[in-house]
C-alpha cells in the first residue's frame, strides 16, 4: 500500500501474520486473528469472536482506542459505495442497544465491499 493510498484513507487487506504480536495484547487466549484491513493508521481487525476497530490517536499514534464488537451484538450493517461527486465510502454497523450506528468512511478506491464481505461472513454464521 503506498503513501498515497494512506492519505486518501484507502483500504487494504494485511497479512494477519504480522499484526499477531500488535494483536495479542488485547485478545483473549484462545481468540484467533482471521482477517485485517489498514486504513492509514488504523486498524479493522476480524476475529473469531468479534470485530475490533483499532484507532490510532493524535500525531504520533501512540494514543490508541480499541472498540471491541461481539459479532453477536452486530444487527446489522451497511455500506455505501463512493459515487461520480461523492468520493467517499461509508461503512455503517449497527450494535444492539444503540438506536446510532458506528460509521466509519473510507476513500474512493478503497475495498469497502471486501470490508463489508468479510463482515458478513463472521456475523451471518
Amino acid at each position: 500500500m503506498g503513501l498515497f493510498d494512506n492519505l486518501l484513507g484507502n483500504a487494504s487487506e494485511v497479512d494477519v501474520s504480522k499484526l499477531q504480536e500488535e494483536a495479542a495484547a488485547v485478545m483473549a487466549p484462545h481468540e484467533r486473528l482471521e482477517k485485517a484491513f489498514k486504513i492509514f493508521r488504523d486498524l479493522y481487525l476480524f476475529t473469531d469472536k468479534r470485530l475490533l476497530l483499532v484507532d490510532k490517536q493524535g500525531m504520533t499514534g501512540s494514543k490508541v482506542e480499541y472498540l471491541s464488537l461481539p459479532y453477536r451484538s452486530i444487527t446489522r450493517f451497511s455500506i455505501e459505495t463512493a459515487g461520480t461527486f461523492d468520493a467517499d465510502s461509508e461503512l455503517k454497523i449497527w450494535i444492539s442497544g444503540s438506536p446510532e450506528p458506528i460509521t466509519k468512511q473510507f476513500g474512493k478506491g478503497s475495498n469497502v465491499v471486501e470490508v463489508q464481505k468479510v463482515l458478513a461472513t463472521f456475523v451471518l454464521k
